[in-house]
């Protein structure tokens, strides 16, 4: 059975949210009195809010949603680095929440689209909101998806199994015949223990997860994702 629909991840795999937020938060540590530097930062902003995503589908207290893990996560940073006085500011997190607006993609994604599209279905699947993702895929990655699917609909973020179990059956799926493409390894594991193929796109040469739920490959880009997928073994 050959795989019918690709699956993507938005957020660190379609759209680079590094390149994206360090430039204002470059310029946010530049104005207060630390030594604090960006990467040290960001690598602490994106970890927290791992922690609050995994937090909200564990403690099953209600979904509080995407956006508000980012804005959970930028507090519990700053005032991790003592910065409490900008954790204060009402308009300083107000200007950081607007940041991811603006998100822009890897400049590998937009070209490699059309070619994907030729041989499967394009889906997001995604731990967004649903307005912020239309937002994105209407103006930050100009490309008609198949479908764009939030995580919203089953109130718990990836890689809860039942984000992809819901996923396979909107679209009419088996898991065999679907393949979870992300940059964030979980992710995969999340899909490949429900089934599904896993293309792990390690854009920031990352070491797998230790899981018997193994990739189905590995690529650094996009510009490599069609013809090692064309390579598959038929499932």
């Amino acid at each position: 059975m050959p795989i019918k629909t690709l699956t993507f991840d938005l957020f660190g795999t379609i759209l680079d949210l590094g390149s994206s937020l360090r430039p204002y938060i470059g310029d946010m540590l530049a104005a207060q009195d630390t030594i604090v530097t960006t990467e040290e930062f960001w690598d602490r902003q994106r970890a927290r809010q791992r922690l609050e995503q995994f937090q909200d589908s564990l403690m099953l207290q209600g979904h509080g949603g995407y956006l508000e893990t980012v804005r959970r996560a930028y507090l519990h940073t700053l005032r991790s680095f003592g910065l409490d006085h900008v954790a204060q500011d009402g308009d300083q997190i107000d200007a950081f929440m607007a940041q991811w607006q603006g998100l822009r993609p890897f400049p590998d994604v937009l070209p490699a689209l059309p070619i994907l599209h030729r041989n499967f279905r394009l889906v997001v699947l995604s731990n967004g909101d649903p307005a912020f993702l239309d937002h994105l895929v209407t103006h930050q990655v100009p490309w008609n998806f198949d479908d764009v699917i939030s995580v919203t609909s089953v109130g718990m973020f990836k890689p809860h199994p039942t984000v992809y179990q819901y996923a396979a059956h909107r679209l009419g799926a088996t898991s065999r015949d679907l393949c979870m493409v992300s940059s964030n390894s979980f992710d995969v594991v999340g899909a490949v223990a429900c089934g599904y193929a896993g293309a792990y796109v390690n854009r920031y040469g990352m070491p797998y997860e230790e899981t018997p739920f193994r990739p189905s490959l590995e690529v650094t880009d996009f510009s490599e994702l069609n013809g090692a997928l064309q390579a598959l073994p038929t499932r």
